[in-house]
């Protein structure tokens, strides 16, 4: 079983900066990529930003030089840290997976539960 679990969202002030955090779980052997998507009140789900396994990065321009993207494959873990916040970055930012090549099998997607990012004076 592969888990993907969230940490780090919070209220933050426009302008601010605030970094979120995802760790995968279970005995997984790779995951082509990671990422972050998120979604707005009545908004569809858009994607972020993205990291291969090699450490290609992919941005959303919507968060072109505000938002970084870091992973560490050996911890499973893939970290969003957000600079220069507006009030339309507010959303649930969800961990994103593909290609996971775990113990049980393959899993094509896996998604997080999610964590909210509130961006408001």
């Amino acid at each position: 079983q592969v888990q993907l679990v969230e940490s780090g969202g919070g209220l933050v002030h426009p302008g601010g900066s605030l970094s979120v955090s995802c760790k995968a779980s279970g005995i997984i052997f790779s995951m082509k990529g990671m990422g972050w998507y998120r979604q707005a009140p009545g908004k569809e789900r858009e994607l972020v930003a993205n990291i291969s396994w090699a450490g290609t990065a992919y941005y959303a321009d919507s968060v072109k030089g505000r938002f970084t993207i870091f992973r560490d494959t050996a911890k499973k873990t893939v970290d969003l840290q957000m600079n220069s916040l507006k009030p339309e970055d507010t959303a649930v930012y969800v961990c994103h997976a593909d290609d996971v090549i775990y113990l049980g099998g393959t899993y094509p997607e896996a998604w997080g539960r999610g964590t909210l990012v509130t961006v408001s004076s």
